[in-house]
């Protein structure tokens, strides 16, 4: 055998023991990018796939969070609680499908990037809208809360990166709550929901409670 063939030989073993060190390294690090609680991305996990997705002129940008979760901790229970966060990711994720991702930022928030193929972004948030106010399966039927979202268009603010965007959408987002805070005191319904949109420079969706989107 010449010298070469038993060079070549003698390294299989430590590129073997390398490779396998590399992907344990990879393994290690995708399960670090995931929230253990609910399989969504961490923060970090989601910024690197969200800025890559960014790139597509058709990329929504949404924030999501329970309302008044801490008060469903307190009455209910923290495995109520976490039950809840659970179903509001498998439901984001679901919906947000294998173009997109979705990711939880933290507590009873979450953040997705979508791509809207087809213009409709605020019917799509809509729908989205409904599915996560559902129920819980299997929750005391007492466990009932709502999710506000709201949502900014890459494509209408060019000069913005991730974080930008989310704090138009974290904007659009508040909105939607403080619409939805002065349907319960007023009983104005759709009307204040619509005006208050109107009010701040933004458009309200047509759902149960207000879904905000920020115009260019």
């Amino acid at each position: 055998m010449n010298t070469l063939a038993t060079a070549l030989l003698s390294a299989l073993p430590l590129t073997a023991a390398w490779a396998v060190h590399a992907w344990w390294l990879r393994a290690r690090l995708n399960k670090a990018r995931r929230d253990p609680l609910t399989g969504l991305r961490t923060r970090d996990g989601f910024t690197r796939r969200a800025t890559a997705l960014l790139k597509d002129p058709r990329a929504v940008v949404v924030l999501a969070d329970v309302d008044k979760f801490k008060q469903i901790n307190d009455t209910h229970g923290h495995a109520a609680g976490d039950a809840l966060l659970k179903a509001t990711a498998d439901r984001l994720a679901h919906h947000v499908g294998r173009s997109g991702v979705a990711g939880r930022l933290g507590g009873d928030e979450f953040a997705a990037v979508v791509i809207d193929d087809h213009g409709t972004a605020g019917d799509l948030l809509a729908v989205l809208h409904g599915v996560l106010a559902r129920p819980v399966d299997g929750q005391d039927a007492a466990v009932h809360t709502t999710v506000s979202l709201g949502w900014a268009r890459a494509a209408d603010f060019p000069a913005d990166d991730l974080s930008g965007l989310l704090r138009r959408a974290d904007e659009a987002m508040y909105v939607a709550k403080q619409a939805r805070a002065g349907m319960r005191r007023a009983g104005l319904g759709w009307l204040f929901a619509t005006v208050a949109g109107r009010r701040a420079g933004r458009t309200g969706a047509r759902a149960a409670a207000p879904v905000v989107g920020v115009p260019a």
